[in-house]
């Protein structure tokens, strides 16, 4: 094919090229082949690398890269309380979790696909806020009083929160909470496995009882910025994680200490995302002090 090119080439020059003094048609016509040639190749050479590094920049985006991208740089705690001995009892799960390294943990967890969501209901999970440890204050309550600091009561109450600061894990921003009907949301307690996300994946076989207990753990409860919970939604480490990168160890840590302590599976991209994350931390441990 290259040998027909080039003979096309010079009887085409041949024809239509008159040639320089001194030199003939063909020798300065196989030179401009050549490096026409030569030229071609590289172009070539240049388009394939180019087209890898699209594929491979792609192929970032869509699986890492979009957490960075889509979230700004964010610093700030690298922890969440868990327990406080002072005024919180121990909930038991359905099994325990040991001091161990999460990433050996998350190798534990099944792999599975999703169960399917179209009959999950928030009531399979029992009273929203039951008080599960029976020290006599509700657990939204206790988990404000758990995570922030300078915490006001009600008037002729110990348990009802009715202000107080912390810095948010998820934002790295310094929080207000005060209580009222225009304020109290901008502070929510967020389950770290969101229990759509449970219901989807393990959480069916629960009894009910167990379900509620899941729901109201305090290993799985967070009081967060209400926006970034609302954006996180029913969302897992596949799809989302905190933009206080400083925070995200601790939290997939908490989310595969919560699925152990409740026998729920992860999904394939779930695990990866997670593998991702403790990969820059193989040192970080389960969450277990809270049983």
């Amino acid at each position: 094919m290259d040998i027909a090119l080039a003979v096309g080439a010079l009887s085409y020059a041949r024809r239509t090229l008159p040639a320089p003094t001194g030199r003939s048609p063909l020798s300065i016509t196989w030179s401009a082949y050549k490096r026409a040639r030569r030229r071609s190749r590289q172009a070539w050479i240049i388009l394939a690398f180019a087209a890898a590094a699209l594929v491979t920049g792609l192929s970032w985006f869509f699986t890492t890269g979009q957490f960075g991208v889509a979230d700004p740089w964010a610093a700030g705690p690298s922890e969440a309380p868990v327990f406080d001995t002072t005024f919180m009892k121990p909930v038991k799960g359905v099994a325990p979790v040991v001091a161990e390294s999460a990433s050996m943990a998350l190798e534990r967890l099944p792999v599975k696909g999703r169960a399917p969501k179209s009959d999950y209901d928030r009531a399979a999970f029992g009273q929203a806020w039951a008080d599960m440890d029976h020290n006599g204050c509700d657990t939204r309550n206790d988990i404000l009083h758990r995570d922030l600091t300078d915490v006001d009561f009600t008037a002729g109450s110990s348990c009802k929160v009715a202000g107080g600061v912390f810095e948010e894990p998820y934002t790295g921003a310094h929080v207000t909470f005060r209580r009222g009907q225009d304020t109290s949301a901008a502070v929510q307690i967020d389950h770290v496995v969101a229990l759509a996300d449970a219901w989807q994946k393990g959480a069916q076989e629960l009894t009910a009882q167990q379900r509620q207990t899941l729901a109201n753990d305090p290993l799985n409860l967070i009081a967060a910025d209400g926006p970034a919970n609302v954006k996180k939604g029913a969302g897992d480490a596949a799809t989302w994680l905190p933009a206080n990168k400083n925070f995200r160890c601790h939290y997939i840590a908490r989310q595969i200490s919560v699925k152990t302590a409740y026998r729920l599976w992860v999904t394939a991209a779930e695990k990866d995302a997670m593998k991702r994350v403790l990969s820059g931390c193989p040192e970080q441990q389960t969450i277990y002090n809270a049983r």
